[in-house]
């Protein structure tokens, strides 16, 4: 019942929008509206600019910076003009938030896979380097490693052979999309080298969460915000920190930041292409497909990603990975014949 009621809703505000559309061109929005990933955000922006220059009839596409979390909470508030297109992800949508869409009356999802971005750890050029690994990242950043005190100061206190000076990591937000790639890819890899971390999921989930995704608050971890570009200007001011933020910032930022590696691999366009970067993640849009019809320019943009993720399309020069071919196709199958999630490809 409540499924079908949800389903009504959004019919209603469905008509509502293309009404307004017809009557004023959108009703009381005229453009496309992004919001999401800060990651993301360098990607959506250039696609848009580009869709401006393609289409001069088109008003170029708004895309905030709010974070993965922050951006997905937007687009799953309803439907209407007052409401976002699309949320651009650092990571896929969670089954409890496809819940809370479709609770809201968003019901017809599309999601793309717009191409691939790695975690990348960085300092400065010239500044810290070290081998890192998943258990060293979570030893030096957990506020409680394996539920045991937080006691290490230096790197040196973590391995010997690391350097003696202070852990100091700038990075993600609880909001972004790259904290929860975080957390998915390096600090839970870290925590389960100890097997009683295995035992304790199966036991308390709450717990293990706790003790393996969240990071120190006592300086050592500092939070810079949904601004990658900030973690960049921080480390490149400091050559005993490290900042961890989406690949193509390291790239971007080549002349001042370098990249460390995570158990012997580089964070490079290959070892993110291959996975063989312990950090490599795909990153997604997701749509309102009752916004098609009604908000001039969505389905365009749209098609201007499919001409702009290839491997040696404009994206790729600012940092993009491409999706492999296959995942590229079905891309482009949903910005063609906008395909919708059911939700079981969330689980």
């Amino acid at each position: 019942m409540r499924k079908t009621k949800a389903a009504l809703a959004a019919t209603i505000f469905a008509m509502a929008l293309t009404a307004c559309g017809d009557a004023g061109g959108g009703g009381s929005r005229d453009w496309v509206r992004a919001v999401g990933s800060s990651t993301v955000f360098p990607f959506a922006k250039t696609v848009a600019e580009s869709l401006s220059r393609s289409n001069p009839g088109i008003k170029s596409p708004i895309v905030e910076s709010t974070g993965t979390g922050g951006g997905i909470q937007l687009f799953c508030q309803g439907i209407g003009p007052d409401t976002p297109d699309i949320a651009n992800a650092s990571r896929r949508m969670k089954p409890q938030e496809f819940a809370g869409c479709q609770s809201n009356g968003v019901t017809e999802i599309m999601e793309m896979q717009v191409g691939l971005d790695g975690i990348a750890f960085g300092s400065a050029q010239g500044g810290i380097m070290m081998d890192l690994t998943p258990e060293i990242v979570y030893e030096a950043i957990a506020a409680n490693p394996y539920g045991n005190e937080q006691t290490n100061e230096t790197w040196s206190d973590i391995d010997p052979s690391l350097p003696n000076v202070p852990i100091l990591v700038y990075g993600p937000p609880s909001t972004s999309g790259t904290r929860d790639a975080l957390k998915e890819l390096i600090l839970e890899v870290g925590c389960k080298t100890d097997p009683e971390m295995e035992t304790l999921e199966e036991s308390d989930e709450e717990a293990y969460s706790r003790t393996c995704t969240e990071v120190r608050s006592d300086g050592a971890y500092v939070d810079q915000g949904e601004q990658d570009n900030l973690i960049v200007q921080k480390i490149e001011n400091n050559p005993r920190a490290i900042g961890i933020f989406g690949y193509s910032y390291l790239e971007e930022n080549a002349n001042k930041v370098q990249g460390l590696p995570i158990n012997g691999v580089a964070p490079t366009y290959e070892n993110i292409t291959s996975f063989a970067y312990p950090g490599a993640r795909p990153m997604f849009i997701y749509v309102k497909k009752a916004h098609l019809d009604a908000i001039p320019g969505l389905k365009e943009y749209l098609l201007e990603w499919t001409r702009s993720w290839d491997k040696d399309g404009p994206l790729a020069r600012i940092g993009l990975v491409p999706s492999p071919e296959d995942v590229r196709a079905q891309s482009q199958r949903v910005a063609t014949e906008y395909v919708t999630l059911d939700g079981s490809e969330l689980e």
